[in-house]
């Protein structure tokens, strides 16, 4: 589908500097800009590729002036802020791409389910008994809703994602291709022999609305009770949150990141790629935990920053960092030193 420059001006509220009525039918990165694309110059650093782009439209902010001669065939898009309009076009572009309503060929509906309006169900797609679909869900291929599970309206369930009986995902959520939502938690209990015995997981996960889950996402179900990701809460691809985990409102967590049991993690918490939180633990509102730390106690006080293993204060990590970086040198000096006494 194409759009007109005047078009994308009064989708973002923007000027046109240019040629209103050229059209563009894809996107592209303003260093890569090819014929009949529209791109975008936020950071300045990239502003030497504007001169040379082949990109037909660019959105730039209000306050752009060009220092060189612009391409003829390049028209600008003026806006207060190039980036954030961007991202609306991308998720306009992005809705277009959306499935049609429609229930495909060989999806399984249970009889006691409930769908509601303009909702796309792929092919060998499973919907349980007593599942509660809402409006505008979006259900590709080969996914699995358990019975009970409730689905809020304009939620997208990607390709092969399972979701176990009992779950309730709220409004406008994001759940990637493999995602698993509701297997049970890591529970067992040895007996008397020295064998683990399985404790029953007979709780389940509540994602609250605008929560994004990325691809093969695994969130355990709670022993008892919930395990609960709030309002605007996005983990990455390859994340685990154990049974009865609570992480706050618009909280992050990168790639492969852990957190273990009935740990509670407070708002706007961000934490890095491959972090390892203990479990039946708080982490304080606004805690930014870097990449491969790792969290063995409780973080009491908000705002903190925590780097290594065990995580400690990031200031007190990049000293101590320079302390053990110079290890060798010291050690050298003091058999040195111990030689010279000798």
């Amino acid at each position: 589908m194409e759009f007109s420059a005047e078009q994308i001006a009064g989708i973002l509220e923007g000027e046109v500097h240019g040629n209103e009525q050229i059209k563009v039918s894809g996107l592209s990165k303003i260093e890569e800009g090819q014929p009949n694309t529209l791109t975008f110059l936020s950071n300045m650093k990239y502003e030497p590729h504007i001169y040379t782009t082949n990109a037909s439209i660019a959105i730039v902010a209000k306050s752009f002036n060009p220092t060189k001669p612009l391409p003829t065939t390049l028209t600008l898009v003026k806006v207060e802020d190039p980036y954030s309009c961007f991202a609306k076009l991308l998720e306009v572009y992005n809705q277009m791409n959306q499935k049609s309503p429609k229930i495909e060929k060989n999806a399984f509906i249970s009889e006691s389910a409930t769908v509601g309006k303009d909702v796309y169900i792929g092919a060998n797609a499973y919907i349980g008994e007593n599942a509660v679909i809402g409006d505008n869900v979006r259900i590709y291929p080969n996914t699995y809703i358990g019975d009970n599970v409730k689905v809020g309206n304009e939620t997208t369930i990607h390709p092969n994602v399972s979701i176990y009986h009992d779950c309730v995902i709220g409004k406008s959520c994001l759940i990637h291709a493999g995602a698993v939502i509701g297997s049970d938690g890591f529970g067992f209990a040895p007996n008397e022999k020295g064998e683990f015995q399985k404790v029953p997981q007979i709780g389940n996960v509540i994602l609250e609305d605008f929560v994004d889950v990325g691809a093969n996402a695994t969130i355990d179900r709670a022993t008892l009770g919930s395990t609960i990701l709030r309002r605007g809460v996005k983990i990455d691809n390859l994340v685990q949150i154990a049974h009865n985990v609570e992480i706050g409102v618009n909280s992050a967590l990168a790639a492969q990141a852990g957190v273990a049991g009935s740990t509670k993690i407070g708002q706007s918490v961000l934490i890095g790629g491959q972090v390892g939180i203990s479990g039946h633990i708080k982490i304080a509102d606004r805690t930014h935990i870097v990449a491969q730390s790792g969290i063995p106690g409780s973080v009491k006080k908000p705002d903190t920053v925590l780097m290594g293993s065990p995580g400690i204060p990031m200031d007190d990590f990049k000293k101590s960092h320079v302390g053990f970086r110079r290890l060798p040198s010291i050690l050298k000096r003091l058999q040195e030193l111990e030689e010279k006494l000798k």
